[in-house]
C-alpha cells in the first residue's frame, strides 16, 4: 500500500512503484523554482567536486564531496530531473576540469547515480537503512561494475584487473561516504523541510528503518 503523509500538500511513497510517483517526479520538470535549484547545484556539485580528502592508504584514493550535493538535487528535483541533472553536470565538470579525454560512459555513470539517490530519496521518507542501501548500490553496480567496464574500453588491462581494484576502492571508501551522508542529512533535513522542498520528516534522530 502506498504511504502518504500531508506535509506543504507534497506525498512521500514508500517505493517509486506507483503511477503518481511518476507524474509527481515529471510535473518537477515544469516549476521554475525546482529548475533554478537544479541550475545553481549544477554549479555547486561542480565547485564541489573540485576538493578532495587523500587517503592515506591505496593508490588514488579519495574522499570527495559531490555526492552531498548530488543526493540533494536528486531528493528534491527527482529521478526525471536527476537524469537531466547528472547529464549537465558531467558535461559542464569536464569542461571546467577536463582530465584525459572524453567518454560517455562516465556521463552515463554520473546519471545513473543521480537517478539512484532519486529514487530512494525523492518524496521518500530518509532512514539510515535507505542511505546505506542508495550507496550499496551506487558504490557496487555504478562505480564497480560500470566503472570497471569503462575502464576496461578505455585502458589497455583487461575488466577483472579494474573490477578488484575499484572493488577495493570503493568497499573502503563506502562505510566512510554513508557515515558522513547520515551525519549530513541529520542536520540537513529539518532546514529542507522548513524551506517546503521535501515532504516532513520524522522528528527526533534519523530512523534506522
Amino acid at each position: 500500500m502506498q504511504t502518504i503523509t500531508e506535509s506543504n500538500s507534497r506525498q512521500t511513497f514508500r517505493t517509486p512503484f506507483f503511477p503518481a510517483y511518476w507524474r509527481e517526479a515529471a510535473g518537477e520538470v515544469k516549476k521554475l523554482r525546482v529548475l533554478v535549484l537544479a541550475a545553481l547545484f549544477v554549479g555547486l556539485d561542480i565547485v564541489v567536486g573540485m576538493f578532495f580528502i587523500p587517503m592515506p592508504f591505496g593508490d588514488n584514493l579519495r574522499i570527495y564531496f559531490n555526492y552531498f550535493t548530488n543526493s540533494m538535487c536528486s531528493m528534491i528535483c527527482g529521478p526525471v530531473l536527476a537524469l537531466i541533472f547528472g547529464f549537465v553536470r558531467d558535461m559542464l565538470g569536464f569542461m571546467a576540469n577536463p582530465s584525459g579525454g572524453f567518454f560517455f560512459g562516465y556521463t552515463l555513470s554520473a546519471m545513473l547515480s543521480s537517478f539512484c539517490y532519486a529514487l530512494f530519496f525523492y518524496k521518500a521518507r530518509i532512514t539510515v537503512t535507505r542511505i546505506i542501501c542508495c550507496k550499496l548500490v551506487i558504490n557496487v553496480c555504478i562505480n564497480i561494475l560500470l566503472g570497471s567496464l569503462w575502464s576496461a574500453m578505455l585502458y589497455s588491462k583487461g575488466y577483472y584487473f579494474y573490477l578488484v581494484s575499484s572493488t577495493v576502492k570503493n568497499l573502503m571508501l563506502l562505510p566512510v561516504e554513508i557515515i558522513l551522508l547520515v551525519l549530513f542529512y541529520q542536520l540537513a533535513l529539518p532546514v529542507l523541510v522548513k524551506m517546503k522542498l521535501i515532504p516532513e520528516q520524522p522528528k527526533g534522530r534519523m530512523p534506522l528503518i
